[in-house]
C-alpha cells in the first residue's frame, strides 16, 4: 500500500479530518479517535504496541486546532493544548472508516470466510510432518481449518505425545478437567460416555464450560477392525438450513439458555454447571458457536414449563437435520491420523464397536483455543509472506 495523500482538511467545526488520496478517494477520521490513537512516545508504547494515554484524560468533544500535510506520506495535527500528533499515510489508509475498508480489515484480521459442506465434503488432508516443519504447510492447515472447519493430518507416529508436539507448534494446548490430553478408549466405570464402546451422537465438546474449547484434536493410535467409524456435520450449514426452514425454531434455540452439567474425577475432581444457548449468534443473527451435547444436557431446565415442549420440538428439528444423510460425512480414522476440527462449528460422533478383552480402539484427544490458533496463523502468514 503506497498511496500518497493529495490533500487534508478539518471538517464539521474541527470534529473530523478529511484526507483526499492521490487516487481521488477520500477518508474521514473522527478527531476523538485520532487523539485517542496518537502515536507519539508520550501517548503510545511502541515496544508493546499499547496505548499509554489514559481515557480519563481524553476529551471526547475534542477538535483540531491545526491540521497540515507534512508530506504526501504523513499528516500532522496540533491539538488545542498544543500537543502535536503525526499519522503515517499507510497507517491511516488501513484504518479508514468506510464500509469497504472495514470489511477488508475484518477479512485480514479474522478470516471470516466459510466454506459450507454436507455429505459431499472433500476432507482436506495434509501430512503431519509437513505442518510440523514447513511454515507454508502449517499456514495452509490453519487457514483451511478456519475456512472449512476440519482438516485431517496423516502419518503421525502411533504413540501418545504427538498432540503435545502439535500443541507446541501452535503455541500451547488447553488444559481442562480431563487433563492436557486425554485417552479415548473403553474404560471400566467410565466418567464420560466417550470412554465406552457405545455410539456417540453428534455433539460439540464441553458446552458445560463458559468458554468451550475452540479447536479439538483426535489422534488415532489404535483402531478397531469393525465399527468405530467417525461422523462429522457442519453445524453452521445446518443452522442456516434451520433458519430458512423454521425461523421460530431457530429463534428458540438461539435464545433459550440450556443447563449443562459434568461432575466427576479425572485430572482432578470437578462439579461443572453452565447455561448455554444451543446456537450462539452474533449481532446480525449469524451462528458463531454451536453448544450441543445431549449426554451432558442437565435434568435441570430453568425455563417456564409452558416453553419446554416448544423447545424440545425445535431441538428435535435441529437434531433431525444434523442426522440427515445429506448433511453428515462418515469416515474411519486410521492409526497415525489426527483429525483437527472447529469445536464451535463441527459436531462429531462415532459408531459403536465391540468391546474386547484388550483395548481395541485408542484415540488421544486434546483441545486448543481459537485465540491461540489465530495468533499462530497470523504469525505464520507474516513469515510466509515475507519470504515471497
Amino acid at each position: 500500500m503506497n498511496l500518497g495523500i493529495q490533500k487534508v482538511e478539518a471538517l464539521d467545526a474541527g470534529h473530523f479530518v478529511r484526507v483526499e488520496w492521490e487516487d481521488g478517494s477520500e477518508s474521514r477520521y473522527p478527531c476523538v479517535w485520532l487523539r485517542d490513537n496518537c502515536q507519539c512516545p508520550r501517548c503510545f508504547l511502541h515496544s508493546a504496541r499499547a496505548r499509554k494515554l489514559f481515557f480519563e484524560d481524553l476529551d471526547v468533544n475534542i477538535v483540531v486546532k491545526e491540521v497540515a500535510l507534512a508530506d504526501r506520506r504523513k499528516i500532522s495535527i496540533t491539538w488545542p493544548d498544543e500537543h502535536a500528533s503525526e499519522y503515517e499515510a499507510e497507517w491511516l489508509k488501513k484504518r479508514c472508516f468506510s464500509e469497504e475498508a472495514r470489511a477488508e480489515m475484518r477479512e485480514d484480521l479474522f478470516l471470516p470466510e466459510r466454506q459450507y459442506w454436507g455429505s459431499d465434503l472433500q476432507l482436506p488432508k495434509i501430512p503431519f510432518e509437513e505442518i510440523m516443519y514447513n511454515d507454508e504447510s502449517a499456514y495452509k492447515w490453519l487457514c483451511t481449518l478456519k475456512k472449512v472447519g476440519i482438516v485431517l493430518l496423516t502419518g503421525a507416529a502411533t504413540r501418545q505425545g504427538e498432540l503435545v508436539k502439535l500443541g507446541h507448534r501452535i503455541g500451547f494446548l488447553r488444559l481442562t478437567f480431563y487433563g492436557p490430553t486425554w485417552q479415548v478408549q473403553d474404560k471400566a466405570d467410565a466418567n464420560n460416555v466417550a470412554y465406552t464402546t457405545g455410539k456417540l451422537c453428534f455433539h460439540t465438546d464441553y458446552p458445560v464450560l463458559q468458554h468451550p474449547p475452540g479447536v479439538q484434536f483426535l489422534h488415532c493410535i489404535k483402531q478397531t477392525a469393525a465399527g468405530g467409524e467417525s461422523g462429522v456435520v457442519d453445524g453452521f450449514h445446518v443452522s442456516n438450513k434451520l433458519k430458512k426452514q423454521n425461523p421460530q425454531a431457530y429463534q428458540i434455540l438461539s435464545s433459550t439458555a440450556v443447563d449443562y452439567t459434568d461432575v466427576g474425577v479425572d485430572y482432578c475432581d470437578f462439579a461443572m454447571k453452565c447455561k448455554q444457548r444451543i446456537i450462539d449468534v452474533d449481532s446480525r443473527g449469524q451462528a458463531v458457536r454451536i453448544n450441543y451435547n445431549n449426554a451432558t444436557r442437565d435434568t435441570v431446565f430453568d425455563i417456564p414449563a409452558e416453553k419446554v415442549r416448544p423447545f424440545y420440538a425445535a431441538l428435535k428439528e435441529f437434531d433431525d437435520l444434523l442426522n440427515s444423510a445429506e448433511h453428515k460425512f462418515t469416515y474411519k480414522l486410521k492409526p497415525g491420523d489426527i483429525v483437527t476440527f472447529d469445536n464451535w462449528r463441527v459436531l462429531h460422533g462415532r459408531q459403536s464397536y465391540q468391546a474386547g478383552s484388550e483395548v481395541t480402539r485408542h484415540l488421544e484427544g486434546a483441545y486448543a483455543d481459537w485465540d491461540v490458533v489465530m495468533s499462530r496463523l497470523r504469525l505464520l502468514r507474516k513469515r510466509v509472506q515475507n519470504r515471497d
